[in-house]
């Protein structure tokens, strides 16, 4: 939806090309760095608290402290005080393709009337247990989008995979990415 302000989508789009014009002319503004600060619980139970990031410089502050927990159900000695790790993974997905193609389709003038989409990911257990030599993580992730605009279904698709092109948390599940991990014991 376009209003008089410029937004389509619930996108900015004034801000949106502002910010790209921006990087554009200065790309060490583009130079960011995202935290999360988890702590155990109980169990398999722990709380993530995302707040602060560094970005466009400096030291930030979101404007809202988020705390999201994380657990397994009890069919995996959990107590499902939130969900698990692997479907923050799924959820991180679904949203960063969807953030995308907010974008791309308001950038492109195309308002929106629909966006939804099934994430799934297929798991063997049996490498996280240690029971047989399969990988650790998901086997397979499989995205499902019902998406409808003003646009021809053409350029639908081509949003998409736009979104899908550009999509940060796609790259990282796909490409991997180095970890580092520091232990220091108290």
């Amino acid at each position: 939806m376009t209003t008089d302000t410029g937004h389509r989508n619930g996108v900015d789009t004034a801000t949106l090309f502002a910010t790209l014009d921006a990087v554009k002319a200065m790309p060490a503004a583009a130079q960011f760095q995202f935290r999360a600060h988890n702590e155990w619980q109980t169990g398999t139970h722990s709380r993530t608290t995302i707040s602060d990031y560094f970005g466009v410089g400096e030291e930030r502050e979101h404007e809202h402290v988020f705390t999201f927990d994380a657990d397994h159900p009890a069919v995996l000695v959990g107590r499902d005080n939130g969900p698990t790790p692997v479907e923050f993974v799924l959820h991180a997905l679904a949203a960063c393709l969807t953030a995308g193609l907010a974008n791309i389709a308001a950038a492109r003038g195309v308002t929106l009337t629909e966006v939804r989409s099934t994430v799934t990911g297929d798991i063997d257990l049996n490498g996280i247990l240690g029971l047989q030599p399969v990988r650790n993580g998901y086997q397979q992730v499989s995205v499902r989008f019902v998406v409808a605009g003003d646009a021809s279904e053409d350029v639908l698709r081509s949003i998409v995979e736009q979104s899908r092109q550009r999509s940060a948390v796609y790259d990282v599940i796909t490409n991997g990415v180095p970890v580092d991990i520091e232990v220091e014991v108290a």
